[in-house]
């Protein structure tokens, strides 16, 4: 939980600046692709695990969906809140920790969580792949069967083919448990900041065999990196996935 807390200090501090980071600039086509997918009516409701500064829930909000977002952050929803006013719509803001169950009092239409929307954010001890099954086990609650579900996260592939000996000798990866950990310096727009990383990255059928054991079914796997989502095969050396699902009913 420390890491938890860690993690909500860095977005709540880095959420007046989240918006200028390049990747956050294809939100329009994002949403587009998403409901390209799917075929869901306007008036549906959608949940938006980890939404952050709300910017896929607002487009989708603005476009007839009523969209529930869920972020561990006060920071990023507080800018969530000043979007959405601007905008003219209402969107449910909730803040809590997408691994721990919450009762929304209803079940959706679909769901969607992209640009790692709580995913990998792990602590120095916690167990990441009963983190990250947690969070997929609780949007799989909170949907109707069969609805749909869209996920972006990072892509394991593009870690493996960075990996030299010197990185196993040196403790920063471990090729048994395909967790890296490390110091990290990141480029915002703010400023550089120097992060503690550890992470474990899952490769594409360790992630569809995860999602089968939440109660979802991966339908397909697609390139997920922003600017060029597209029903195309994922590259090896990008850093995201993105798998298409449904709830299983």
């Amino acid at each position: 939980m420390a890491m938890a807390n860690e993690w909500q200090q860095f977005f709540d501090s880095h959420a007046p600046h989240y918006d200028q980071n390049p990747f956050t600039e294809h939100t329009v086509a994002e949403i587009d692709f998403f409901l390209s997918l799917f075929p869901i009516s306007p008036g549906a409701s959608i949940l938006d695990m980890g939404c952050g500064t709300g910017r896929h829930s607002v487009e989708l909000a603005k476009r007839g969906y009523k969209v529930t977002g869920l972020d561990l952050s006060s920071g990023m929803l507080n800018e969530a809140k000043k979007k959405a006013e601007a905008a003219g719509v209402e969107v449910e803001w909730i803040q809590a920790d997408a691994t721990v169950p919450y009762e929304f009092g209803k079940q959706f239409d679909a769901a969607i969580s992209l640009c790692e929307g709580g995913f990998g954010l792990i602590g120095m001890e916690g167990d990441p792949e009963r983190h990250d099954l947690a969070i997929l086990l609780n949007i799989a609650n909170a949907l109707k069967p069969n609805a749909p579900f869209l996920l972006t996260c990072l892509n394991g592939y593009s870690v493996i083919r960075q990996m030299k000996e010197e990185h196993i000798t040196s403790g920063s990866f471990n090729p048994a448990t395909m967790i890296s950990t490390y110091m990290d310096d990141w480029e915002l727009p703010e400023g550089v900041k120097t992060m503690k990383i550890r992470e474990r990255l899952f490769i594409a059928p360790e992630m569809v065999r995860m999602l089968g054991d939440a109660g979802f079914r991966c339908d397909r796997v697609f390139g997920g990196t922003a600017g060029s989502w597209a029903q195309r095969p994922l590259n090896m050396d990008e850093i995201e996935a993105m798998y298409v699902c449904r709830r299983l009913g």
